[in-house]
């Protein structure tokens, strides 16, 4: 019921994520990243606890491949699950269980790896991460147009109603967190989604940081 692809910036050390589903509010429960950590895809019948504790090993310096191999031994239920790693270094790691649904695929390229299940065909994972090596720009750019890919290569059997995309930079927040929950074009609004919110993003951060050095709220009433 799934698409998504999990990357690294390697020139800024970002982490990113983007995701779609037949189901509502996808990224809700899929999508999983952390500054100077990685990022994590917990998707098909989802366990969302599974991307916070797959990080968590990350975070301990666990390169991908130990990190998920130690999360899936012996897990109840594990061949139900497909995860989707990647470290501080760009390495990657993917777990698709025997109960996967569907036709189901997976694909690594360089910082990033993309995986889906309930597909139109197993190539859009492949697609994704073409899109996404040659796409240039901002993380949040290149993570869009892997999704637009994956759509564009067949995406899911059925139609798609939700998605999401989210990067962590350096704070404890994510940077960019944006889910489209529920529409029948949910990567298109996605799209003009990040484009109205990325001028803006910088702003957003800065608030955070130090209020009396933000620009104008912009709204009435603010002078």
């Amino acid at each position: 019921m799934t698409f998504s692809l999990i990357a690294r910036c390697a020139k800024t050390g970002q982490f990113g994520i983007v995701i779609s589903s037949s189901s509502p509010a996808v990224a809700a429960r899929c999508a999983h990243v952390r500054a100077g950590v990685g990022a994590v895809a917990s998707q098909n019948i989802t366990d969302p606890a599974l991307g916070p504790l797959l990080l968590d090993a990350l975070a301990k310096a666990q390169p991908a491949d130990q990190a998920l191999a130690s999360l899936t031994k012996d897990r109840q239920h594990i061949d139900y699950r497909q995860l989707l790693a990647i470290d501080a270094q760009g390495k990657t790691a993917i777990h698709s269980g025997r109960q996967v649904l569907g036709i189901w695929g997976e694909a690594q390229g360089v910082d990033c790896a993309a995986g889906g299940n309930l597909l139109a065909n197993p190539t859009i994972p492949t697609a994704m991460i073409a899109a996404f090596e040659i796409a240039k720009g901002h993380l949040g750019n290149r993570l869009i147009a892997a999704l637009t890919a994956g759509l564009a290569a067949g995406g899911e059997a059925g139609p798609v109603h939700s998605a999401g995309m989210k990067i962590a930079d350096k704070l404890d927040w994510p940077l960019v967190d944006l889910r489209i929950d529920w529409s029948n074009t949910p990567i298109q609004a996605l799209e003009v989604a990040w484009k109205i919110y990325r001028p803006q993003m910088a702003a957003y951060v800065q608030r955070a940081k130090d209020p009396t050095q933000a620009a104008s709220y912009g709204v009435p009433g603010d002078e």
